[in-house]
């Protein structure tokens, strides 16, 4: 039981002996910074069951938490709040039971199920862009943070391999590409395919402006221009299956993937399962002929298949065309189901898809539950902003997208830059310098979008991210580094168990409390699908401990035993920053 949870029993007890009043609930905060204590007992609220004084009602509380809690050192009352001092041997005992425990806070058991977490998602038309890295960051990281609280996960994504926008490359490729591979073009293969979409929109509105110049309405040339038709013919064709055109989407989706696969490799995310469009695109119409028989759905005049929602505060949708074709929300629908076939142990899910997408998850969580899938009461829309740069909006048509390769190349250069100016790499080989320049340009980009809510909408700068100080990746990993570097001077050998009745530092005393948290914030990120919880966490730890360091001499220490726990205390803080690290996927160097 933690000590919050205790206090409340006794709280609840003391009430009840002072008062004969069973108190439903009792609110805590953490004590202000200007009056003593470490943890507030509330009193107001209490005064709807309690009547009296509420200064007496606290401190009478406090004198009976002082007699009967052992961890209770002290007590005072401010107005209506008891500040509690919890005893220096409760924290030295907690330590104790925690320095020597291999990645603390992380729930090791697994509890009984599974979450499919569903990320990237991407289109084979084009690479990778800033876009599809929060998409990628977020998914990953919450995987992570899901495995910590003690859930089985599987990371998932669903490649949107067919389709109008895949036609529209192979045929600019067939057109103006004149045989040109990835091998000899020297570019990845999702660069390649991407160069050719460009193409294709280039070439489409040449020959729009060509038939309003010849005097076709606008809007009638958009629909008619012959290159467009050419890629309605070709996605016919692959719908048929045509030898030519299946031989040629298989050529160039393989060198889109092997791109994706070295950007995915770079960014550090990986995947337990693989889903195609071009493979779940037909289910879900069996799903809908069920559901006509359920009543679920309802069929119009023309053969079209919908549902209500009308009564939960939406709309009619479409599920089925009248020419009996699925729309997006169809394939969603089996696709949710064909997951659970293929790993029965899942009992949630999330998909991490843009705000712009909102509407859609709502729908399509409504409609499984109202097909009676009782999984489908734990399906979650990890919804997020756009990513924003200085420059402005991104559009893929016009080739003036930010892509992901670059922006990592960038990353390191700006890491390069700054760390160069800092002067500090003395003695470090090529290799390492370049290994550092990578971890430190990872870290900056990852950091500074995950530190953001998921639903808040980013502005990001990579040169305000590499700022080696404030809430940064850098800055959080410097502090890892010179907590190594302490720990590879301690020449003594460290205490296997501390003295509990030693007397702490306060500085001492509030970095137990901030490792404390740990736990508690895997659990409430892992709630909330948040890992801005973890990554302001790690810098609130990282702020107190070099509060500490400035304060509190720890090498220079001439008593041993003291010397001895803020060398282990240190040792900790490292491992919490590392593995706080590890669930928002961010290395940590060992020396800066």
């Amino acid at each position: 039981m933690s000590l919050q949870n205790d206090l409340t029993q006794k709280v609840i007890e003391a009430v009840k002996q002072l008062y004969q009043v069973d108190l439903p609930a009792v609110e805590f905060q953490p004590t202000r910074k200007d009056f003593e204590g470490d943890i507030t007992v509330v009193v107001f609220p209490m005064l709807r069951f309690v009547k009296g004084n509420p200064v007496q009602i606290g401190t009478q509380i406090g004198e009976y938490l002082q007699q009967h809690v052992e961890e209770v050192a002290k007590c005072n009352v401010v107005q209506g709040f008891l500040n509690i001092v919890i005893s220096e041997r409760y924290y030295l005992n907690f330590f104790n039971s925690i320095k020597d425990e291999v990645d603390f806070g992380y729930v090791k058991i697994p509890s009984k199920g599974a979450t499919m977490v569903e990320y990237s998602s991407p289109n084979t038309n084009k690479p990778l862009h800033l876009g599809h890295i929060r998409n990628n960051l977020l998914g990953y990281s919450v995987a992570e943070i899901l495995k910590a609280s003690g859930k089985k996960v599987y990371k998932a994504q669903i490649i949107n391999d067919r389709g109008i926008h895949i036609c529209k490359s192979m045929l600019a490729w067939q057109k103006f590409g004149e045989g040109e591979t990835p091998e000899s073009s020297g570019m990845k293969g999702d660069h390649l395919v991407g160069k050719y979409y460009v193409a294709f929109d280039k070439a489409y509105k040449e020959q729009i402006a060509e038939l309003v110049a010849s005097g076709t309405p606008k809007d009638k040339a958009e629909k008619e221009a012959p290159i467009l038709l050419e890629a309605q013919e070709m996605l016919r064709k692959w719908e048929a299956g045509d030898a030519e055109v299946v031989s040629l989407w298989k050529t160039m989706n393989g060198w889109v993937y092997e791109g994706f696969d070295t950007t995915y490799k770079n960014l550090g995310v990986d995947f337990d399962k693989l889903y195609y469009e071009s493979d779940t695109y037909l289910l879900g119409r069996d799903v809908v002929k069920d559901g006509l028989e359920k009543g679920v759905f309802f069929k119009k005049e023309d053969g079209s298949v919908w549902i209500d929602l009308t009564e939960d505060g939406l709309d009619e949708k479409i599920v089925l065309r009248s020419d009996g074709t699925a729309v997006y929300m169809t394939q969603d629908i089996g696709t949710a189901i064909q997951r659970v076939t293929d790993f029965p142990d899942i009992n949630g899910m999330v998909y991490t898809v843009g705000n712009e997408q909102d509407y859609h998850f709502k729908v399509l969580f409504l409609i499984l539950k109202k097909l009676g899938y009782n999984w489908a009461e734990k399906l979650y829309h990890l919804s997020y902003g756009m990513v924003d740069l200085p420059s402005g909006k991104m559009k893929s048509r016009e080739g003036t997208v930010v892509d992901a390769d670059d922006l990592i190349q960038n990353m390191e250069e700006t890491a390069e830059t700054i760390s160069k100016e800092l002067g500090k790499l003395d003695g470090y080989s090529e290799e390492e310098k370049q290994k550092l320049y990578r971890t430190i340009g990872l870290g900056a980009l990852k950091y500074y979008i995950l530190k953001v809510d998921p639903k808040k909408r980013i502005l990001f700068n990579p040169e305000e991210s590499v700022d080696f100080q404030g809430n940064t990746g850098p800055f959080i990993q410097y502090t890892y580094a010179r907590i190594q570097s302490i720990l590879r001077k301690a020449d003594f050998d460290v205490l296997t168990v501390l003295n509990v009745t030693m007397e702490l530092h306060e500085k001492e005393k509030e970095l137990l409390k901030q490792i404390q948290l740990f736990p508690e914030t895997i659990q409430l990120a892992a709630e909330n699908y948040s890992p801005a919880l973890i990554a302001n966490y790690t810098y609130d730890l990282v702020k107190e401990f070099n509060s500490f360091y400035q304060q509190v001499s720890i090498l220079g220490e001439t008593d041993e035993q003291k010397k001895n726990f803020r060398v282990q205390l240190s040792k900790k803080v490292g491992e919490v920053i590392q593995s706080a690290f590890r669930l928002l996927g961010i290395e940590v160097p060992e020396r800066m």
